[in-house]
């Protein structure tokens, strides 16, 4: 798909979380005219540093040329977008349906990386596109590593206009590549689709890591034995120190990949697809839950990364995972 000069254009940006701080940063890096808003100010600040404009007010973002947002939920894209205090606040659709532009300015294009359901994501175009708004989904494949080490994708989908004024910013955070797949919604289906094979893949990584382990393999041998194999990934290498070394250092919460497999089983049931591989990586998410609860400090075990799963998935096999204390390489490397 063809893209358009990006120059010059300016840019506003909301969310300055574990994704949203550095992708920000490379477009702040490669000199764009970047604003930042994120509701704990703090956050913000350090990327004022490099040169970025951090605003208090979402307000102040209405006349950006391309606005993106990557906030956790749907519920949250709709508030910082269209919310009594949103980016469109002031405009005759902000905080309700309905109305035109009068009253204020929105920017003529929306991108938002989030990963939302369809029909969350859906109900805000249409009341983008009422106040002159063009919404493009634009979700991505990574973490804060993959970031950093220039390797980060993603998927967009929307009118073509708008993802042709989009993509040349989006591929300056997502050089690895960014894939136009059509109108409306789709960019959030293949997203969710993506997400539930990230749970199923990490929970049958854990499974077959303890089973060679318990039988005598030490982690980072077979992991490596993997990786260096056809069934190897950018994903099982980067995940491979976290499995060897008990670094649960969060990239992605447990409780977000609930959340994703659950709209991928909505999916499933909606489009009368069976998914039971999916159905049973979510029971066996759930497990990590309940194993939450015999934890000193539950809430602080749930917010470690979601790989932390594999300690859940050790104490059903009748096994306590200690580090290996490996120096064990990312495949992220320079």
């Amino acid at each position: 798909m063809a893209t358009q000069n990006s120059a010059k254009k300016t840019i506003g940006w909301i969310g300055m979380g574990r994704m949203g701080a550095p992708m920000a940063e490379r477009l702040v890096k490669a000199g764009h005219d970047v604003s930042v808003w994120n509701r704990t100010r703090a956050k913000a600040e350090p990327l004022g540093k490099r040169g970025a404009k951090v605003v208090d007010r979402l307000a102040e973002l209405k006349d950006v040329d391309i606005l993106f947002s990557i906030v956790a939920t749907g519920k949250d894209v709709e508030e910082v977008l269209l919310g009594k205090d949103g980016v469109c606040s002031g405009t005759g659709g902000a905080g309700g349906a309905g109305g035109g532009r009068r009253g204020g300015k929105v920017p003529p294009v929306v991108v938002d990386c989030s990963t939302i359901a369809v029909e969350e994501s859906k109900a805000i175009r249409e009341r983008l596109k009422v106040l002159g708004s063009d919404f493009v989904a634009a979700p991505v494949s990574g973490n804060a590593k993959v970031i950093k080490a220039g390797k980060l994708s993603a998927v967009v989908s929307g009118t073509e206009a708008a993802c042709q004024a989009a993509m040349p910013l989006i591929e300056v955070f997502a050089p690895q590549g960014v894939s136009y797949v059509g109108e409306g919604e789709l960019a959030r289906v293949c997203k969710i689709a993506h997400n539930v094979m990230l749970g199923v893949v990490i929970e049958n990584l854990i499974e077959i890591t303890l089973l060679t382990n318990k039988m005598g393999v030490p982690r980072h041998a077979f992991l490596a034995f993997l990786n260096n194999g056809v069934m190897g990934s950018m994903f099982t290498r980067y995940k491979s120190p976290a499995l060897v070394n008990l670094d649960w250092t969060t990239t992605f919460t447990p409780e977000l990949l609930r959340k994703d497999l659950d709209l991928g089983l909505e999916l499933g049931r909606d489009m009368d697809v069976p998914m039971p591989v999916t159905a049973a990586a979510r029971e066996v998410l759930q497990s990590h839950f309940g194993a939450a609860i015999l934890q000193k400090n539950p809430q602080d075990y749930l917010h470690k990364d979601f790989a932390a799963l594999a300690e859940t998935m050790a104490l059903a096999a009748g096994m306590k995972l200690t580090s290996e204390n490996k120096n064990v390489p990312t495949g992220l490397e320079s």
